[in-house]
């Protein structure tokens, strides 16, 4: 049957082509929940078995869920594959298929029963533990290569890190090599391919003082005594049926089985239909309850350790933390639960209610990204050195406990609440501001190993913003720079090929060049993203000259004498233009050649 991608889907598939077109590891490919994982896995696999009719490819699950869901999404869109599954809990033991469905517990030590294999795709490959020799990947893994060495894996997630050691293309055992795609969880819900998260406040707080850590996640013990504490729990569900009263389908989070059995039993008193659902609930149970959740049987579901992964349900649409976490890969995975579309049930965005101050310790879930967790590797933090006092507004460091001024003190910060947080689950939930723009700097960016980009520095009074046009670059970040440059110089000027070129043009004044009187910024972390431009005229700026570009005086040099005050700012941007470069690097051309590159 015809099968139309959408745009970011052949984005990725070309981005695995072009990725063996030029090197020889294993690929990472990061699509957010909801983005359509399985169907970019059946494309792509249908184009090889097409062009390669002889390889043998092995696609990996850890769950039953997502090993059918993924089966039957290329058995529809290509009805003749020849595909099989070994499932112990599908029932299901094919040996010889040359596309072949596994569970890894079914297969981990049968790898030799099941034969060579040119390609592996693991879904949800978050999973592998690369610190640890003994596990099922990883064993399975060797054998695989004791067949055929030239074996490659394509590692798929919308979660490409783990908590401990952080993206899983770095350290010392790290089976992939390079995240080779990553999807914009925000243009996605843009373009109604996502749907949208939303979050109320809430009034009252605990104290969560005493819980401790233990192997970089929050003691389960210790949180079941503070969910206990001041009635919390009660007061929780009471706002979650307050706020849902007008919602369709809730998924609780709980921090244990008996957490998630008590909310149950709360919900079911006030009249919910609600059923709980966890590690040792039995099988044939779980898919039954399940089942009737996605049918609408049932409203609410409880549980704890399970359905944050391969758990398909797009009519969710609120979802309740009762539970912290330290982990960004388990809170961007149990956001993601609601970010399915669902138009037949008339779905128009995903309520979060988070008791768990999770939304506060990790951020908008669109900006937990690869770059945002390797910077938080290097020690890098988004916190603020500073803060004001809500009594006399001086700025004193942030771990000050007592005002020196006015003697306030401030609460000791609480991780979890009794209300839901009020903060944004999403980057464009934050608010952007506009800046008066006093000069702007022009300068040659370069990286090692990457195409230079052209630096431009606006100095907002004591700010200064910076922003890297990458007209070297390819793809997204080249269009970007086009679009930058005929902004500015109209379209009757080509855009140049080098920022050599762009900044001999812009000094030497030979084209119509006019700038921002103000730029519209907004917060990511320790940084800004420059998000939109005011073009018209402000006198005593540089863009008083707009009108009439030809006017402008003459500049002896790009950078005036005096702008080294800004040199740490400056130094500090560039890291954040490194980081950028390394996204801008989007993929060139599709591979091209009479064998298969894998």
């Amino acid at each position: 049957m015809a099968f139309d991608l959408r745009w970011y889907q052949s984005e990725a598939i070309t981005a695995i082509y072009e990725y063996f077109g030029r090197a020889q590891g294993n690929p990472l490919v990061c699509v957010s929940t909801g983005g359509g994982k399985s169907v970019i896995i059946a494309a792509f696999i249908q184009q090889v078995m097409e062009a390669w009719p002889d390889q043998r490819i092995l696609v990996l699950a850890h769950v039953k869920e997502i090993l059918e869901q993924n089966f039957d999404k290329i058995t529809a869109i290509w009805p003749l594959a020849p595909a099989g599954v070994y499932s112990a809990g599908l029932n299901r033991r094919d040996t010889d298929s040359a596309i072949l469905f596994a569970g890894i517990q079914s297969v981990h030590n049968k790898a030799f029963d099941l034969g060579a294999f040119d390609l592996v795709i693991v879904d949800e490959c978050h999973l592998i533990n690369a610190e640890k020799d003994d596990t099922m990947y990883t064993g399975f893994f060797h054998n695989l290569k004791l067949m055929n060495p030239r074996v490659k894996v394509i590692g798929f997630s919308a979660t490409p890190y783990r908590m401990k050691s952080g993206l899983l293309t770095e350290g010392d055992n790290a089976l992939f090599d390079e995240v080779v795609y990553e999807t914009d969880i925000q243009r996605l819900i843009d373009e109604d391919f996502l749907s949208p998260l939303i979050s109320k406040g809430g009034k009252e707080k605990i104290d969560m003082a005493g819980v401790r850590t233990r192997t970089g996640e929050f003691m389960t013990k210790d949180l079941e005594e503070a969910v206990h504490r001041n009635d919390v729990t009660d007061k929780a569900v009471n706002e979650i049926i307050h706020y849902g009263k007008d919602r369709k389908a809730w998924l609780i989070f709980c921090v244990s089985v008996a957490h998630a059995e008590e909310v149950k039993e709360l919900l079911e008193y006030e009249g919910i239909t609600t059923a709980c659902v966890h590690g040792g609930t039995p099988a044939a149970e779980r898919e039954q309850i399940l089942s009737d959740y996605k049918a609408g049987r049932i409203q609410a579901l409880t549980s704890q350790g399970v359905l944050t992964t391969g758990f398909d349900a797009p009519r969710t649409d609120l979802i309740a933390l009762l539970r912290p976490t330290k982990s960004p890969g388990l809170y961007v995975q149990i956001l993601g639960r609601g970010l399915r579309i669902s138009p037949q049930t008339g779905k128009t965005d995903c309520l979060v209610l988070d008791y768990g101050g999770n939304v506060e310790r990790h951020g908008p879930i669109d900006r937990i990204n690869v770059d945002s967790i390797r910077r938080k590797k290097k020690g890098v933090t988004g916190e603020a050195p500073m803060k004001e006092c809500p009594q006399c507004q001086t700025f004193v460091l942030a771990f000050t406990r007592e005002c020196p001024d006015c003697a306030y003190q401030w609460p000791e910060k609480p991780q979890h609440e009794e209300s839901a947080s009020g903060a944004a689950v999403l980057a464009s939930q934050v608010e952007a501001e506009w800046h008066n723009v006093d000069d702007v700097h022009y300068d040659l960016h370069e990286k090692k190993d990457k195409p230079p980009s052209l630096k431009v520095t606006y100095r907002c009074g004591f700010d200064a913003y910076s922003e890297w046009i990458c007209f070297e670059h390819t793809g997204f970040a080249q269009n970007k720079a086009q679009m930058w440059w005929f902004k500015r110089a109209g379209f009757h000027a080509p855009c140049p090929r080098t920022v050599a070129d762009a900044l001999d043009r812009i000094k030497e004044q030979q084209i119509s060049f006019v700038v921002p009187s103000r730029i519209q910024v907004k917060p990511e972390g320790r940084f800004q993203r420059i998000l939109n431009y005011d073009m018209s005229p402000l006198p005593g700026t540089p863009s008083e000259w707009n009108d009439n570009p030809t006017a402008r005086p003459r500049q002896e040099t790009l950078k005036p004498p005096g702008s080294d005050d800004f040199s740490a700012i400056n130094d500090e941007l560039d890291s954040w233009g490194d980081a950028l470069d390394t996204v801008w690097d989007q993929p060139g051309e599709t591979f091209e050649d009479d064998t298969i590159p894998f």
